[in-house]
């Protein structure tokens, strides 16, 4: 007799109401309660929703500047959204893995820190139009982000020290910058091809 496990998999509906609750009432434990509900797809579909999101904004709003296209701002958003959480969550989870000794999964990883990234950075890119408040609602939503994301490296990578959880993050926005750089050379370079 074979024994089966089933895995509750969360809706988009059910991962609002948990980025409701991630935000409201931030802790590693609120974190834990959810990091089983969803998997990397449910993630994913998540984030995948907020780049599209984020990418319809930056297209509708491209015409205001002349240095960008519709197209090109569609298709960087859509693109690079996701790509740069997986690169992030990817490092998060491989830091924490490999040099502090954290017992979490990617999948954890990536549903956690799902939860937070997509409404913050929805935010960002709907506050973001503003010119004025632009550079001031990113600086607010980066520090917010940067908290979350220290809560879910906690909870998801069961990293209670805090300063393993500091240097996890702080190893992670380095290799998401380094790596995000040349992807976004690379990218930077196909689009300058097509003019």
């Amino acid at each position: 007799m074979t024994k089966t496990t089933t895995q509750v998999q969360a809706t988009v509906t059910d991962m609002f109401g948990q980025s409701t609750a991630v935000l409201a009432q931030p802790s590693p434990h609120t974190f834990e309660r959810f990091e089983r509900r969803g998997g990397t797809t449910q993630a994913f579909i998540y984030v995948a929703l907020a780049a599209l999101v984020s990418a319809v904004i930056a297209a509708i709003f491209a015409p205001f500047h002349s240095d960008v296209t519709m197209v090109g701002q569609f298709l960087t958003r859509l693109i690079t959204i996701p790509l740069q959480f997986l690169i992030f969550t990817g490092a998060v989870y491989l830091i924490g893995k490999n040099l502090f000794r954290g017992s979490g999964t990617y999948a954890e990883v990536a549903y956690s820190f799902a939860l937070f990234f997509v409404p913050l950075s929805i935010l960002a890119t709907l506050i973001g139009i503003i010119p004025i408040l632009g550079w001031l609602v990113s600086f607010v939503i980066s520090l917010a982000m940067a908290y979350f994301g220290y809560l879910a490296v906690q909870s998801s990578m069961n990293l209670r020290d805090q300063g393993s959880a500091i240097i996890t993050l702080l190893l992670a926005a380095v290799a998401n910058f380094l790596v995000g750089g040349v992807i976004g050379t690379i990218m930077l370079g196909i689009f300058s091809l097509g003019r």
